[in-house]
């Protein structure tokens, strides 16, 4: 099957927040299983050839999950989402950064404020992803590091992990 879906990538009016949104052909309960369980976002998080490598996950309010995102060579960026609030399945609020492989921040990019929201449409699922920053600058550095290309490519990784 061809996907149609398109992730749509823009900025909101204060400069300081990414607004993704995706549909996926899967229901709500599936999608939101494949961003809160480990061992599938294990499987599409990072953009191809690199991949997600869980070290720990909790995916309860005040819990986290630290990963590293690794190179085809074994390379590896330590990163944590620290989840703040989950109304299940409807959406989770978490501030996700850089780390060291202890998961103590690094701030060798700016934190992110993600606001995941899942809504039924159809017989799929939409996904809202609101990421706020700090400050205006904050927003570009990540953009400049690729996180738009990278990100579209992860969640076209999610359409293939729904669909298999």
């Amino acid at each position: 099957m061809i996907n149609t879906n398109e992730t749509k990538i823009s900025k909101d009016a204060s400069g300081k927040k990414l607004i993704v949104t995706r549909d996926f052909n899967a229901p709500v309960e599936k999608v939101w299983r494949a961003w809160t369980d480990s061992n599938i976002l294990d499987t599409w998080w990072a953009p191809r050839p690199w991949r997600a490598v869980t070290k720990s996950m909790d995916f309860s309010e005040g819990g986290h999950w630290m990963y590293a995102m690794t190179s085809p060579e074994g390379e590896k960026h330590w990163c944590k989402v620290d989840y703040k609030t989950i109304d299940a399945p409807k959406n989770f609020t978490a501030d996700n950064g850089f780390c060291d492989e202890n998961g103590n921040t690094t701030y060798e990019a700016p934190l992110m404020h993600w606001l995941v929201q899942f809504a039924s449409s159809g017989a799929g699922t939409s996904i809202t992803v609101d990421i706020g920053f700090d400050s205006e600058a904050d927003l570009e550095k990540i953009v400049a590091m690729g996180f738009k290309e990278g990100f579209t490519m992860g969640l076209n990784n999610l359409d293939e992990v729904l669909a298999g």
